[in-house]
């Protein structure tokens, strides 16, 4: 089986691709002209790094691309230095509360489920809070998960109170011990406020029952969405505390500029990338190994 670093490379083949062709043309020409920064420019955008990023590369290139004929070292160096290296995580509580938010169809009830799994699988003890109870289809793809790791799903009927099936969650993993509480939250858009509102009484209701509970609030963006990935990033970190996002099927998208754009435009950190449907195809990111398999390198960028 490949590597977790072989797997994020085949992930990123695609997005790669395009940045290939006119790094690949700079590299043999050996002279940064015009038209090259142009075609880097136009892939640049088209990876969806954002107009921003894409200025700081090419003014890099024109720099230290020219001045020593390494224009694929120039763009490498600007692209780690725009992922800073993610902190050390705080101590945590016990239970420890995560909510999973984002819209519909962006893999948010499966990186759950898959959460989980990687939790149970570290010997710790998982409660799942299946939130969503406005789509029946999550509180059934929960329990298959719930069953598939051993862990507790915590559940009510379709249309119940998600506030009180939060409570539930928490007073059973107080009870029980648990280390780690994942709250999987109703699919949302900015423009449901009803269900925007709802993640305010949900962390309310999360804190009075463990305190600084959520101590998490992932959000989760597909990465075939580009653009689109960032507009939502933006409208979930003005309705509520998004401590960071979780990017899946970069396997299947040509975007995954869109890393680069979510941490430089917005500052909310990548958590996790997911590069396919396996429980082990999610992993935690680290930016040297993602700046290393976006030039398809086999080892990490200095």
């Amino acid at each position: 089986m490949p590597s977790w670093l072989g797997k994020l490379r085949q992930g990123l083949a695609r997005t790669r691709a395009g940045l290939a062709a006119s790094l690949q043309s700079a590299v043999r020409r050996g002279v940064v002209d015009e038209a090259v920064l142009e075609d880097l420019e136009t892939a640049l955008l088209a990876a969806d790094l954002g107009p921003e990023l894409a200025s700081e590369v090419l003014v890099s290139v024109r720099s230290r691309g020219a001045a020593d004929g390494d224009a694929l070292g120039a763009v490498r160096r600007v692209l780690r230095e725009a992922l800073p290296t993610p902190p050390a995580g705080a101590p945590r509580t016990r239970p420890h509360v995560v909510f999973v938010v984002g819209v519909n169809g962006g893999g948010k009830t499966t990186t759950v489920g898959k959460l989980a799994a990687r939790e149970k699988a570290a010997g710790r003890r998982v409660t799942i809070a299946a939130a969503d109870t406005f789509r029946a289809a999550a509180i059934d793809q929960l329990e298959r998960w719930a069953e598939r790791a051993g862990v507790e799903l915590i559940k009510h009927r379709e249309r119940a109170d998600a506030a009180a099936v939060v409570f539930d969650a928490l007073q059973s993993a107080k009870t029980h011990g648990v280390d780690a509480v994942y709250v999987d939250t109703a699919g949302r858009l900015h423009t449901k406020s009803n269900l925007m509102a709802e993640l305010g009484k949900l962390g309310r209701v999360a804190g009075r029952e463990v305190p600084g509970a959520p101590h998490e609030v992932l959000l989760v963006i597909d990465a075939t969405t580009g653009q689109n990935g960032l507009t939502q990033a933006r409208e979930f970190r003005e309705a509520t505390d998004v401590t960071g996002v979780v990017l899946t099927k970069l396997d299947g998208s040509a975007k995954g500029g869109i890393v680069f754009a979510i941490e430089t435009e917005l500052g909310i950190p990548i958590k996790l990338v997911g590069v396919g449907e396996q429980i082990g195809d999610l992993m935690p990111f680290v930016p040297d190994e993602f700046v290393s398999a976006l030039f398809d390198g086999g080892e990490a960028s200095n």
